[in-house]
């Protein structure tokens, strides 16, 4: 599947500016969640516990693909246009690039770390990779943070429904595309990470708002199954950490 990249500039022809952007806060809750956990996995392995490390290893590389992913949608799709349509947010934008290089810089630290730790669970390997991912843990909440307080009102004013909702279906389309490499289970995850997202008492308002029947229906029937598995196997003997 092919999603066309969106044009830069001016407002395509019959589309208007405003959109609903709450749905990158629930983006946001994720990744915290995640990085918040990881650097516990992992130091949690037994040391040669390679079985272990494997299951552990397995996501800690999803989660750096979501990362990679989630910032490099958001390069192509924001930016250009934020500037373009709404000049006085350009430091704001500047500050924002600057973040994802960041980023970047230390998940290249990261990502070499992972395949010698998980072929040994070796316990300082370990520990030296779980205190690297807490600094990235530190950096990507302050960014998220200074993105949600500076970024998001932005984008709610000048962006259409249809700019903003481009990165949700590029996302879709990019896990699909690398479904072999991330494993058959990845949509199943995405789904229930993100119901997991939204406070349990307002989970079924939510997923009738904004998920449709069909897919809905899916998630009961196998989703779910999938993505309940997925936890146990993160967390075998202990209930799953609330996310909110």
């Amino acid at each position: 599947m092919v999603i066309k990249l969106p044009s830069s500039g001016a407002m395509p022809e019959g589309q208007e500016a405003g959109c609903d952007t709450s749905g990158l806060i629930l983006v946001h809750r994720i990744f915290r969640w995640l990085y918040r956990e990881l650097p516990m996995l992992i130091r949690e392995v037994s040391p040669g516990d390679t079985k272990r490390s494997a299951i552990v290893g397995r996501y800690a590389h999803l989660d750096f693909f979501a990362l990679h992913m989630h910032h490099e949608t958001e390069d192509t799709a924001l930016w250009d246009r934020l500037t373009t349509r709404d000049p006085g947010c350009a430091w704001h934008v500047d500050q924002m690039k600057a973040q994802h290089a960041e980023v970047a810089r230390q998940l290249a630290v990261i990502e070499p770390q992972l395949p010698g730790w998980v072929a040994t669970a070796d316990p300082a390997r370990g520990d030296a990779l779980a205190r690297d991912i807490e600094t990235l843990r530190d950096t990507l909440s302050a960014h998220l943070g200074h993105e949600e307080d500076a970024i998001m009102p932005v984008a709610g004013a000048v962006l259409s429904q249809q700019e903003w909702d481009w990165m949700e279906e590029h996302t879709r389309a990019t896990l699909s595309a690398h479904r072999k490499e991330l494993g058959k289970d990845i949509m199943a995850l995405q789904a229930g990470l993100l119901i997991a997202s939204v406070p349990e008492d307002e989970r079924q308002e939510w997923m009738r708002a904004n998920i449709p029947a069909p897919i809905r229906v899916l998630y009961a029937l196998l989703l779910k199954r999938r993505y309940d598995k997925a936890m146990r196997d993160l967390y075998p003997d202990r209930p799953v950490p609330a996310m909110v």
